[in-house]
């Protein structure tokens, strides 16, 4: 796949998880497909992405990430994300619904085999999320 199909496969991807179209995953990731939240933590698999973001997600229904920016080389495509949504949902880190706000940054670098994504790596401030809706972490 070319960068700018990349690109455009990773923006669709995330168009699937902004509608919260978790069937939709299973299209975009390739069988081996391991997801890292942090250095050490993979989930393996579609299941193993849903199951670590779903609840995330969850805590903030209706929420928006609208892509800010995109650079792509060879076979990895890195997102830069604003995400804004209301703590209204389920807990999100033990943490009940707060109705409070948050906006944070999210940067994810993704790698691409046999056109699908084999790889994603995410980089959040989780304690800027709990900071936001009250908690000291």
């Amino acid at each position: 796949m070319s960068v700018e199909t990349n690109k455009e496969f990773v923006r669709r991807f995330y168009e699937a998880i902004e509608q919260e179209n978790y069937e939709a995953l299973k299209d975009f990731c390739h069988q081996d497909f391991v997801f890292y939240p942090q250095v050490d933590t993979p989930f393996f698999g579609v299941e193993g992405l849903i199951e670590s973001e779903k609840k995330n997600f969850d805590a903030f229904p209706g929420f928006k990430m609208p892509i800010k920016s995109m650079v792509a080389e060879g076979d990895q495509v890195a997102v830069y994300f604003i995400f804004e949504g209301t703590h209204k949902g389920t807990p999100f880190h033990g943490v009940s619904a707060t109705g409070k706000n948050v906006k944070f940054s999210l940067l994810m670098l993704l790698r691409i085999a046999d056109g699908k994504i084999i790889e994603k790596r995410s980089h959040v401030d989780k304690h800027d999320i709990l900071r936001q809706l009250g908690v000291n972490s």
